[in-house]
C-alpha cells in the first residue's frame, strides 16, 4: 500500500486514458506493459470469418483480437493515477469508441510504420471530436527505424500533437507516451 492510500484526507486525481489505433498495432500489449494490476483483456480467437476482413500480412503470428476493450490501471505520482482504456481496432467494433472516449481526457494514437494508413481513422476521430492526443509510433523489431518527425509528415499530424517512438513492450516508453499526453492535455485545459 503507498503511502499517500493511508491518508483518508485526501484522494488521488483519477483520469481516464483511452488507448486506440488500428489492429494488431500493439494497444493489448501497451495496457499489459504498465498496469499495475492484472489487465482486463477482451481476447478473442480469430476465427476463419475474420480472414477476409482483418488483414494478417504484418502480423502473421497474430491468433487473437480485442473484441470489446482493454483495461489497466497505473499510479503515476501519488496524487495522478490513469485508467487506460484500449479500443478495439477492427472497424466493426467501433462503435464502441463513443462510449470508451466518454470522460476521457485524452488519448493514446497507436501507429505502426509498416501500415500506417491503419491509424487514419483514430487520427480522425479524435481531430473531430477534439479529445487531446498523442501519437506514439511502436516500434517492431526488423522494421525499419524511423524518426517521429517523418512519421509526423507522414501522416499530417499538426505541430501542436506530440509524437514520440515507443515499443509497446517496453514499460519506460509507455510511460514516457502517458506522460507526453498528460502534459500535452493540461496544456490545453483552461486555466
Amino acid at each position: 500500500m503507498h503511502e499517500w492510500q493511508k491518508d483518508t484526507g485526501r484522494a488521488p486525481i483519477a483520469t481516464k486514458i483511452v488507448v486506440a489505433g488500428g489492429f494488431g498495432v500493439g494497444k493489448t500489449t501497451f495496457v499489459g506493459a504498465v498496469s499495475e494490476i492484472e489487465p482486463l483483456t477482451t481476447e478473442a480467437l480469430m476465427t476463419q470469418a475474420s480472414a477476409e476482413t482483418d488483414d494478417l500480412a504484418a502480423t502473421p503470428e497474430k491468433t487473437t483480437t480485442t473484441v470489446a476493450m482493454d483495461f489497466g490501471r497505473i499510479t503515476l505520482d501519488a496524487d495522478l493515477v490513469l485508467y487506460l482504456f484500449g479500443t478495439p481496432g477492427q472497424q466493426r467494433f467501433w462503435f464502441m469508441w463513443d462510449d470508451l472516449v466518454r470522460g476521457a481526457i485524452g488519448a493514446v494514437v497507436m501507429a505502426d510504420t509498416r501500415r500506417l494508413e491503419d491509424c487514419f481513422p483514430a487520427l480522425d476521430y479524435f481531430e473531430s471530436c477534439g479529445l487531446p492526443y498523442v501519437v506514439a509510433v511502436n516500434h517492431f523489431e526488423g522494421t525499419p527505424a524511423y524518426e517521429a518527425e517523418d512519421v509526423r509528415e507522414a501522416l499530417s499530424v499538426p505541430e501542436r500533437v506530440p509524437v514520440i517512438v515507443i515499443d509497446a513492450r517496453k514499460r519506460d516508453t509507455v510511460v514516457d507516451a502517458l506522460l507526453a499526453l498528460v502534459g500535452h492535455a493540461v496544456e490545453l485545459t483552461p486555466a
